[in-house]
Order: C-alpha cells, then structure tokens, then sequence
C-alpha cells in the first residue's frame, strides 16, 4: 500500500475527529477567542469570506450571518475542509443558510478562482497545514486585492503551556513563534503584518479533567498568555491565473 500524503494522513485523523464528535467540542474551546476575532474583521453585509479548516462549521455560521445580504450584494462564505466527514456534518448543520458553500479540498489547493475572497478568517487550522509556505501562497491567489487575512492560532512557541499538546497529537504540526510567522507573511509579500494576543475570557470550570493540559494550573496560565492573531492584507494588485489547474 503507498504511503499515504501528508493531506491523507490529515483527512484521517479529522475523520476520526469529526465521528468522535469533536467538532462541536472545538467550538465550545474557541467560540470566544473566534467572536472576539470576527469583531476585529469589521465584516460588512455582501463581503465574500473564506474560512479555510472550517471544521463542522461553526465559524462558518458566525460569519455568514453578519454578511448576508445588503446593499452591497450578497454576502457569501465558503468553508473549505481535508476531511470529508467534517464538510459532510458542517453541510448538514447549515441548511438554513443560502449563503454557504462547503468545498472537500486542501488549504494547500484552494479550489476557488482568484482575487475573490474580501475577507479570511483561520481558526486553529493553520499550523497543521504541512506546507505552510503553499498555503499562503494560495491564500494570497485567492483574496482580493487589499483582502485582509486573519489567522488565529493557539499553538505556538510564546505560549510554553500550548506545547503539551504537541507529543498528544496523531499528526505533525509546526511550532512557530510570534516573530517567525510575522516574516513567514512578510515573505509572502502581505502588508500590514501585525500580531496580537486574544485572550480566552471563558470560564475554566475548578474539576478540569482534559488530556491537553497536564493540570487547571496549567489551563488558566495557558489561557492568561492567550491566543496568537496574525493580521495582514494583500496589496492592491490582481493575481494572475496560476500555470496549473485549480479544479
């Protein structure tokens, strides 16, 4: 049997993740570092948003009710997802929304066209993608010129209490600090590259029993330092089609 690739190995464990039902739980862990985050976009109604590893849809669902429709047209999300278990639940949890698309495909492809998306919204999906410099390459493809890019990760190097969950993981991640992802955009030619801490308000219940951390301790000191958003734009230049085919 060949070896699987890195985005089968990913479309796997999320596999597993999604029939565990845990997609609901990383709604429950992120919903208020995700809300604080979709404040700071300033989304307005007719934007076009991507949420790359939408997960069971849950931020998906956040945003397409602040941008649908207005006067600006008609606002649209698309949420693009390696496990097809998860696409298939956050499809059957939004069918009340008109505005919604939902892709099976990889960050590291994009299936969409370019210069079409106003707005992008990452939560803890980004340092599972294997090849982080290709998926920003295609995220840079896809965005509008003078799109803005926000990127929320909690695992990462200035956070020492995130790296217990390294050893716990089932798939390779990176770990990268502050510093190191802000000129890991910069080399992707985004402007306006800042960093910022979001701080997780929720409340940490007294009897914490979870495997990520090793005690409550750890949890709240984990939660003081809060969670890592990168922000940045793409300059106002269109991308032309790329040499391959996209879908």
């Amino acid at each position: 049997m060949p070896e699987r690739t890195p985005d089968e190995r990913l479309q796997n464990e999320f596999n597993r993740w999604a029939e565990q039902g845990r997609g609901e739980e990383m709604e429950h862990h992120h919903l208020d570092i995700t809300e604080k985050t979709i404040r700071l976009m300033n989304l307005r109604r007719g934007e076009r948003v991507l949420d790359p590893g939408c997960g069971s849809g849950w931020a998906t669902r956040l945003l397409a009710r602040l941008v649908a429709d207005g006067p600006d047209g008609f606002g649209q999300v698309v949420g693009i997802d390696v496990s097809d278990e998860m696409i298939r639940q956050a499809r059957a949890a939004s069918k009340d929304f008109d505005n919604i698309l939902y892709v099976w495909g990889s960050a590291q492809q994009i299936p969409w066209e370019e210069n079409f998306f106003d707005k992008v919204l990452s939560v803890e999906s980004f340092y599972y993608y294997p090849d982080q410099d290709r998926a920003l390459a295609e995220l840079f493809r896809v965005m509008t010129p003078r799109g803005q890019m926000f990127i929320l990760i909690n695992l990462y190097k200035d956070n020492p209490y995130s790296l217990q969950w390294v050893d716990k993981l089932k798939v390779p991640v990176h770990v990268r600090s502050e510093a190191e992802y802000v000129e890991l955009l910069k080399k992707h030619a985004f402007y306006n590259v800042e960093a910022r801490r979001i701080l997780d308000d929720s409340p940490t219940p007294d009897d914490y029993r979870g495997q990520s951390f090793r005690s409550v301790e750890d949890l709240r000191a984990f939660k003081k330092i809060g969670a890592l958003l990168l922000t940045a734009s793409k300059p106002d230049l269109r991308t032309p089609a790329p040499g391959y085919t996209i879908y």
